[in-house]
């Protein structure tokens, strides 16, 4: 079971998308609160996943998820908004959200969220994609970029460029014959090597070296 918590100022809103993630039989939501309950509730109840609403008026959001983070065991995040056009997008990202979506999401789209989270995918509604885009994608990547991508081994690049399109560890590991242990391992290397947080920014990454379209099954990665 997919273990999960809601986070959300609006009490109505908490039990709405309760009740839509928590109908999925492989979810369980283990806990809803507000934001200045969120971090002491997360250690009690130590959830894979968490909805957590960006604009609260008792706590920031952005505020909340720097604090998850920081947990000995960190769940993964999404930000959740009613806004396409959330200024705090890229800043969410950068602070270690594994995504964002829009509170009007599909409900079968936001069980398949969970799971894809859960697994350490990321997650962006299509609403906010065009946003990421254009301001997140489309900052540039700073000068260190291409040494960074040339320590890595062919494999690492393979792995990353499956990052960048939103493939799940078991995905990748499906796409190139591995075990999900080693792409884990492969993961935890590319991102020592990037100096970045999570897998959004790893990806990020592989959309400005302009690594997409990577590699076939059993393929090998292309080299900056």
């Amino acid at each position: 079971m997919i273990r999960v918590i809601v986070v959300d100022d609006e009490t109505l809103v908490r039990s709405g998308l309760s009740l839509i993630v928590g109908s999925a039989p492989d979810i369980e939501v283990v806990a809803t609160c507000a934001g200045g309950e969120a971090v002491e509730t997360v250690r009690e109840h130590t959830p894979d996943v968490v909805l957590l609403d960006i604009r609260m008026p008792d706590v920031d959001g952005l505020t909340v998820l720097r604090a998850l983070r920081a947990l000995p065991r960190p769940p993964a995040v999404a930000m959740l908004t009613t806004f396409d056009t959330d200024e705090y997008i890229g800043t969410a990202l950068r602070a270690g959200a594994g995504g964002f979506l829009l509170k009007d999401t599909d409900p079968e789209q936001l069980k398949q969220a969970v799971r894809v989270l859960a697994e350490g995918g990321r997650v962006l509604s299509p609403a906010v994609t065009e946003t990421v885009i254009a301001g997140y994608l489309d900052s540039g990547p700073d000068r260190h970029t291409a040494d960074r991508l040339r320590s890595m081994t062919t494999r690492e690049l393979d792995v990353l460029a499956l990052l960048g399109e939103g493939l799940s560890n078991a995905d990748i590991a499906a796409r190139l014959f591995l075990s999900t242990g080693t792409v884990k391992d492969h993961i935890s290397a590319i991102l020592a090597k990037l100096g970045t947080a999570n897998r959004v920014q790893a990806a990020v990454f592989a959309h400005q070296a302009g690594l997409l379209g990577g590699p076939e099954q059993g393929g090998q990665g292309r080299r900056p």
